[in-house]
């Protein structure tokens, strides 16, 4: 296999799979009805999603419903079917190439159930909000239902569920490992990551009459089958062995990991798979992987190859509706609200912060879209979203600010198997300008008819702080009050395990910020993110963060508790209690502290809310079996007080708001489970 980096096929290089009459449907079709309006008997393509159907590229099936429209086949969606039988599956037909599944934008386990494993009672992907109109596991149901509507069509599985769940993976809801989704699914094929070049060469190879089983040599494509005599293997199932199958042999090779039985049983085997998964995940150096599941190999090719800026701008321009299907009515979605009026300028991450989905799942080399691309995207939200009164909500990505950051030199980029850019430090090979961000906000402000353009998407504040013009510009024009910011912890055992920059880099860039505030005459703050339980953290470290929190004046309103998400490297440090991110072989492996267990998660959130007397009792038992009373009283320096007030903590009957003593600083935290940097 060609695993070089200019190996990838042109989104455009496939010929159409049928001739294009230039029009495109209004709205991909989710009714028979709407297939005889557009002259069709049948469906190539079928694609079945746990979101509801939003025409937008904010929304996965959207992108890949019109990206594949634009290649000439025939797409349908089914969205939100009831999954209890098979009939809402048969709505469109039988379709002639393939059904496509995805759980939708999130993972439906993330999605349906919160860190301490409660049910959601909403969803922000329903019309109305409303919960309960997806199953767990949504993926495996739905393709369970499709089988069973026409067993013979072949079922290919995407999006973010089965992009983080392809290998055998811990499952935090059922506290256990589980195999690959596309062995529980009994799916034809897989495709992860960012799918666009992947699914269109799938599609026109189906159509050309290959078999599923045949389509073995794509990026981005996760199948069963043998591994070929040609190839050689490298063992990094081997845990005596210090060489984790890192070695650099010529030919085809592929790395074989231990398998779905073996992490199953074996702690520092399922750590040696994440670590392998990880460090093969440079679409530049990448192998393949092959993974035993009871008598038949998962073999997982390389990574996709990113898209260009053309290419992205190809996906982008594609003629959305930029808008919920009509049948939803006037019905709200609570995600279409939050990102109708804002604009996604690039994708990937390289920070590779241990927490997050996001590098596993767009990779860690950013793709940016050009300006003409984003400016004409502006002009349309302006001139076809309802309500839209000048205000850009977002202008950013994953996070705000690496936009066409990137390797200065491709050949260090294509060989480099770190698993982050900016930690421990910021890599001297990194091009971290914002010189071309600042250009962007400059011509996004000048568009006629915007009035303000907001960044709600997370800054990387380790990387503006080498761009004083960056903060200033940020400050002067595109900050509403308040900027959210995520240091995460203050703590250095922590924040090593989460790969994170020391709380002195947020302090210089609080010290730029302000000045720039007081420069531009403004009243902002920031809003800081933290993290409770997350791997590598003790009481200790809670303890030292809640007094630096009450140091700073810092009041938080909602926190997150670590939400061990399917595939990511801190998820590994939680079920195996070792480090990954260090070598790992039998009597070898770094070990790491975490909580676990519901009472000291419910500590260390507590310890984040130090300021609710409802977690007073909590904390004052913790703290003297800590050795800590000293904490206890009413001085500043202390962190919770001896005397409980009436109606409050063990002793309420009925839960009440209590008001704090004034002058603290309040502020809200938002997590969710794909965190920005």
């Amino acid at each position: 296999m060609d695993t070089r980096a200019d190996a990838a096929k042109p989104l455009s290089s496939l010929p159409c799979h049928r001739p294009q009459d230039g029009t495109a449907a209004p709205f991909l079709p989710m009714s028979r009805a709407e297939m005889t309006a557009l002259g069709w008997d049948a469906c190539d393509i079928v694609l079945v999603t746990g979101d509801a159907y939003v025409d937008h590229p904010s929304f996965g099936m959207a992108i890949i419903g019109r990206l594949l429209e634009a290649q000439g086949f025939r797409v349908g969606i089914i969205a939100q079917p009831d999954w209890q039988s098979a009939e809402p599956f048969k709505a469109l037909g039988k379709p002639a190439l393939f059904f496509g599944v995805t759980g939708g934008n999130m993972d439906s386990m993330v999605n349906r159930y919160t860190a301490d494993r409660r049910l959601r009672h909403d969803d922000a992907y329903t019309p109305g909000g409303e919960g309960g109109r997806r199953p767990d596991r949504c993926t495996i149901v739905y393709t369970q239902r499709c089988r069973e509507a026409f067993k013979d069509v072949p079922i290919v599985l995407g999006g973010i569920e089965a992009s983080l769940r392809r290998i055998a993976h811990f499952d935090y809801w059922s506290e256990k490992v589980r195999r690959s989704i596309l062995a529980d699914a009994k799916g034809d094929l897989l495709v992860y990551g960012n799918a666009e070049r992947a699914i269109v060469e799938v599609a026109n190879r189906l159509a050309a009459g290959e078999a599923p089983r045949d389509i073995d040599d794509v990026r981005g494509v996760a199948l069963f089958r043998r591994v070929p005599e040609t190839f050689t293997e490298l063992h990094a199932d081997d845990l005596d062995s210090a060489d984790e199958g890192a070695a650099r042999r010529p030919g085809d090779v592929v790395i074989r990991l231990p398998a779905y039985e073996q992490v199953e049983e074996d702690k520092e085997a399922y750590a040696r798979a994440s670590r392998v998964l990880h460090r093969e995940a440079n679409p530049g150096n990448a192998r393949p992987l092959v993974q035993r599941h009871g008598d038949r190999d998962l073999w997982l090719n390389p990574p996709p190859i990113p898209l260009t800026s053309a290419e992205m701008d190809a996906v982008y321009d594609l003629p959305y509706a930029r808008a919920p299907h009509p049948s939803y009515g006037d019905a709200k979605i609570p995600a279409w609200d939050m990102i109708k009026f804002s604009v996604t300028i690039m994708r990937g991450c390289f920070g590779g912060c241990t927490f997050c989905s996001i590098t596993e799942h767009e990779g860690r080399i950013i793709q940016n879209r050009s300006e003409g691309s984003i400016l004409r995207e502006i002009e349309q939200i302006r001139d076809r979203t309802p309500g839209f009164t000048g205000v850009i909500s977002d202008i950013g990505g994953p996070t705000a600010n690496m936009y066409r950051m990137a390797c200065k030199d491709p050949k260090i980029e294509a060989a480099c198997r770190l698993p982050s850019c900016v930690f421990p430090d910021i890599c001297p090979n990194l091009n971290t300008s914002h010189d071309e961000l600042i250009r962007l906000y400059r011509k996004v402000r000048e568009v006629e008819g915007v009035k303000k353009v907001m960044v709600a998407s997370g800054v990387r504040y380790d990387l503006a702080v080498k761009s004083p013009e960056y903060i200033k510009e940020l400050v002067s024009h595109h900050v509403g009050g308040y900027l959210k910011i995520a240091p995460e912890h203050t703590e250095r055992g922590p924040l090593e395990k989460m790969m994170k920059p020391g709380i002195g880099t947020y302090d210089r860039f609080k010290e730029m910020f302000d000045a720039a505030v007081k420069q531009a005459g403004k009243k902002y703050y920031l809003i800081p993110y933290f993290i409770a339980a997350h791997p590598g953290t003790t009481d200790e470290d809670m303890m030292n963060l809640a007094l630096w929190l009450k140091k700073n004046r810092y009041r938080a309103d909602q926190v997150q508790t670590f939400l061990p998400s399917p595939m990511a490297t801190a998820t590994a440090m939680y079920h195996t209690g070792i480090n990954p991110l260090r070598g790992v072989r039998h009597g070898g492996s770094d070990t790491v502290v975490t909580a676990k267990g519901l009472r000291q998660r419910r500590l260390h959130k507590a310890f984040l809310r130090y300021h609710d007397p409802e977690n007073w009792p909590l904390l004052r038992e913790a703290l003297k079996q800590m050795g800590r009373a000293d904490l206890i009283g009413g001085r500043p320096d202390q962190l919770v007080p001896a005397h409980q007030p009436p109606g409050t903590g063990k002793a309420a009957g009925t839960r009440r708001p209590v008001r704090g003593p004034g002058g603290a600083q309040r502020f809200t935290t938002k997590g969710v489970p794909l965190r920005t940097k």
